[in-house]
Order: structure tokens, then sequence, then C-alpha cells
């Protein structure tokens, strides 16, 4: 998953922590094998070489599952959570410390449109040559939520799963005491925003917390819009609590999107959350809990 993951256990004994770790370790990394863009055997790279192509692929019933969720978050965020977007990536390279031209961001955005996919279950097409899907903001997410559910089956009722910041709680310590998270400042290294207490659910965040480019005292993180192509600059860090993983994952992402109506938009959803702006200012329902 490209970052550091951990799956903290009780179990009645040794044997049958290990036995369950294993199960929703094997699933997290069935889920890569599927879906990284980074491996030219996954299914992924087979429908981005579909997409190159300006054809068309069948999917699966657990990939069709994914779109189907995209495609909400697409239409329920005007278009901000756009799984056609990680085009951007081609144009922003953050260990440059160079800015993209305009004209290499306007390229890039000609590639860029879920409206220029036809999606009908079982079959994926696109309309325009070389656009490409990244589940980059929905597939971690669902890899938390998977692990957690297979270690539920397994008779694990405590436990944790963290998939490099996206969280979902198995259940309570033994004792009934809830688990601490901590939720990093997206400016302070080592600095905690806020501390929280979970006995159940799933908390995931999105910031600029590394990849960015620093020019003239203005930090362009890797948070693009994909209208613009350019980095959102309202929000640092946006961090939300939900039932499940994929749904605050996706949320904290198009609160991020949503730059200055982040926090109105947050505020309607219902789910508990917390933004810090590149000002530093922070607000949310979670600021201040304990």
């Amino acid at each position: 998953m490209g970052s550091p993951c951990t799956i903290q256990l009780y179990a009645r004994n040794a044997e049958k922590g290990a036995a369950a770790a294993e199960i929703a370790i094997n699933d997290v990394r069935r889920l890569e094998a599927l879906y990284s863009r980074y491996r030219e055997d996954s299914f992924l790279s087979e429908i981005n070489r579909a997409a190159a192509a300006g054809g068309a692929i069948s999917v699966d019933e657990e990939t069709a599952g994914l779109l189907d969720y995209a495609d909400t978050c697409y239409q329920q965020s005007n278009g901000l959570f756009d799984i056609t977007s990680g085009v951007l990536r081609k144009a922003w390279d953050f260990k440059s410390g160079k800015l993209p031209d305009n004209q290499t961001i306007e390229r890039a955005k000609e590639k860029i449109g879920w409206h220029h996919v036809k999606w009908a279950r079982p079959v994926l097409s696109f309309d325009i040559p070389g656009m490409e899907i990244d589940f980059g903001g929905v597939v971690k997410e669902y890899a938390v939520d998977r692990a957690a559910a297979l270690c539920l089956e397994a008779g694990i009722h405590h436990g944790i799963v963290n998939l490099g910041g996206d969280i979902k709680v198995i259940g309570p310590h033994p004792d009934g005491s809830p688990w601490r998270v901590a939720v990093r400042h997206p400016r302070q290294s080592d600095g905690i925003l806020e501390t929280l207490l979970l006995y159940s659910g799933a908390l995931a965040s999105s910031g600029d917390y590394e990849r960015c480019i620093i020019l003239n005292n203005i930090r362009y993180g890797h948070v693009l819009n994909p209208k613009t192509g350019w980095p959102v600059n309202t929000m640092a860090a946006v961090s939300v609590v939900s039932d499940y993983c994929v749904v605050a994952g996706s949320a904290s992402t198009i609160g991020m999107l949503m730059e200055e109506r982040g926090p109105d938009w947050l505020l309607e959803l219902g789910l508990p959350y917390m933004w810090v702006d590149v000002h530093g200012r922070v607000g949310g329902t979670l600021i201040g809990t304990i």
C-alpha cells in the first residue's frame, strides 16, 4: 500500500491471532496486486491499457462495486472526486522542486473527466484515448474495511487495522477502553492535531502532509483539483470519522477539494470531522474531544 501498515489484535492465543492476521494481510496484498498502478501485471494496469487505446473492458463484481462507489463520489462532489484525475501525476513531479507550466497542465486536463467514461455494468469504456483510472482514495480504505471484517469473521472482537493512517476499529480493548488515535498536524512533523478515543468505526485523513513543492514560501501539495489541475490551497488537512473507512476517506478527500466550501460541506454531511487550513486555523466537531 506504499505506506507503513499495522494490525493489532487481541486473541485467545497466539495461534488464533496469527491466523486472523494472516487472512487480513493476505487480502490486503491481494487488493494491492489487483489495483496497484505501479504493477504492470495488476488488473488496474489492464484497465488503463484499454483506456490508453480509447477502448473498453469488462470488469468483475468487486471492481464494479468500486466503480459504482467512485461514480457516487463524483456525483456528490460536483465532479471534484474524479478517479480519472491521476493523469495529473504526469504534470506534477513533487520530487523535482519545480512547478509544471500551464501548457503541460492543460494537456493533462484534456484526459480528465469521469463524464468521458461510459460505465454500464460490467463494461467500462473510454471516449478519449490516453485516459487513466486511479483508485487512490478508494482502494486502501476499502482494504482497511475488508481486513477488519475478515478479522471479525475469524473470531477476533478486539483490535485495530491501520493502513498508512487509514484506520478501522474491530472492537475496543478487552477491558472496554477505547483506542487512542493521534491525528498528525500537517505542518508540524512531530505535532499532534488531536487525539481521538475510538471504540468503533473508522478514521481517515487527507492532507498535504508529505509530498509537496515549496516555492517563494508557497506550499503546493499533492491533493490536486481535477478541474483546475492545480493543488488545493485552502485546506491543509481534513479528518473524518465514519462507520466505514472508505466513506471516511472519500469524505476527507472531498472536504479538501471543496476548498473554502469544505467546512460547510463537512458540516452538512453530518459525520464527525475536523480540519486545519493553510493559515493554521482549525475547526470541526472532533476538535477538543479529549
